[in-house]
């Protein structure tokens, strides 16, 4: 192994800790619709996508040679700036990891990459070119092409499975979904799990561990690859319960048509080297397959919330990333303050989760809120008409009516 300094160590440690959590942030992307359905149940779905992811990151480099070569200019960058770009990654996969959004974990990462460069060597040491080509263009492209692929997916399911048995074809969806679920699970170790050796890879440049242009190392892979899989295996259940039942509800030939699109735009972009949001492929999929049945709906609030989120990505990391670069410039006790204050963090918002926890217990219990449309009617519908109710009238009894000195009782 390469000669790593404690500062270094630190680094690669807490990028091993941002690919944790990259691996429970989007677990969904590959089994929310899988668990949704009843597909599998919640452990064995979860267990099945940590094998997977770690089989995918020994499948390519292309991503990560992205993240190492492509993005950030290489020579003016300190392992500094790395540990502040992944303070920013870290935090806002884990903020948004609390309130159930499924944001990119990737972008995160850039984001944070991005602004700590910024703030150390200026704009020059960022490659534009790199970032709108390999990061923004398909950022856009992904949810689009994978929301179009999956509805005519779900369409063509539902139109040759008219005159199929019910039961059958159901359990050959199920079946399916399972092998969709399974690839994109693949596809996730593909592309996500190397963004965290990418950046590994350019730590260890930037710490003179490794010559420049280096691929990553076989310990960085393996690690980063075990990092991802557990991470995956302890389930990010909040943004499951989104992914899988807060933007639509789904049935089996949905899940499969929505994973199978999703699976094959990812392992595209992972094998053209683009750094692809797997969250917003899967995204983009799942709400394609709720638009192509008919009747299906996409809770657009839901929706809307997400796009903001995803929307924030990449300048909240950037914004983290270059605070924390310029306290660690201000020496060493400043990049300790700089990781008390990511520890603390952490903590605190493992905290508040704890108040209302989610797990494989109730990840399928969904409760959401009305959105603003559905307030706005229900403000301008006028009540129901008030019912009169019928006069009750009381029979007296025959012991009653013996007495003539009685008259006989009745009550309206």
């Amino acid at each position: 192994m390469e000669h790593i300094t404690l500062l270094l160590g630190i680094v690669i440690v807490t990028a091993l800790v941002f690919d944790f959590t990259n691996g429970f942030h989007d677990t969904a992307n590959a089994m929310a619709t899988t668990i949704s359905t009843g597909a599998l149940k919640p452990k064995m779905a979860v267990a099945m996508s940590a094998a997977l992811n770690l089989v995918g990151a020994f499948l390519s480099v292309e991503v990560a040679n992205t993240i190492s070569k492509g993005l950030v200019d290489e020579s003016g960058i300190r392992p500094e700036v790395i540990f502040s770009a992944l303070v920013g990654a870290i935090l806002w996969n884990l903020l948004t990891w609390l309130v159930g959004l499924p944001s990119s974990s990737s972008h995160a990462l850039m984001g944070g990459l991005i602004g700590a460069t910024i703030s150390s060597a200026g704009t020059g040491a960022v490659h534009g070119d790199a970032l709108v080509t390999k990061v923004l263009i398909p950022a856009v492209a992904a949810p689009v092409v994978a929301g179009v692929a999956a509805m005519l997916a779900t369409r063509l399911s539902y139109t040759l499975g008219k005159k199929a048995d019910g039961k059958a074809a159901e359990k050959g969806y199920r079946a399916g979904q399972i092998a969709s679920a399974g690839l994109v699970s693949l596809a996730h170790g593909t592309n996500d799990a190397q963004k965290t050796m990418g950046i590994i890879t350019l730590a260890l440049v930037a710490g003179g561990a490794v010559a420049p242009d280096s691929d990553p190392p076989t310990w960085v892979i393996l690690s980063a690859g075990l990092a991802i899989a557990l991470g995956t295996y302890l389930g990010g259940w909040r943004i499951i319960r989104t992914m899988g039942k807060g933007l639509t509800d789904l049935q089996p030939q949905q899940g499969f048509a929505a994973q199978t699109s999703a699976a094959t735009v990812i392992l595209a972009s992972s094998h053209l080297g683009f750094s692809l949001s797997t969250t917003h492929s899967v995204s983009g999929s799942v709400m394609g397959a709720g638009l192509g049945r008919k009747g299906g709906v996409v809770r657009w609030s839901t929706a809307t919330r997400m796009f903001v989120a995803w929307a924030l990505t990449l300048p909240a990391a950037a914004l983290v990333g270059a605070g924390s670069e310029w306290v660690t410039g201000l020496g060493d006790w400043g990049t300790a303050l700089v990781a008390v204050f990511l520890v603390a963090s952490c903590v605190a918002i493992w905290v508040v989760s704890r108040r209302q926890v989610v797990d494989h217990t109730n990840v399928n219990d969904t409760e959401e809120p009305a959105g603003v449309v559905t307030t706005a009617i229900n403000a301008v519908t006028p009540p129901p008409a008030a019912t009169i109710p019928s006069p009750a009238v009381t029979i007296p009894s025959p012991a009653a009516t013996a007495d003539p000195a009685t008259p006989p009782a009745a009550t309206v």
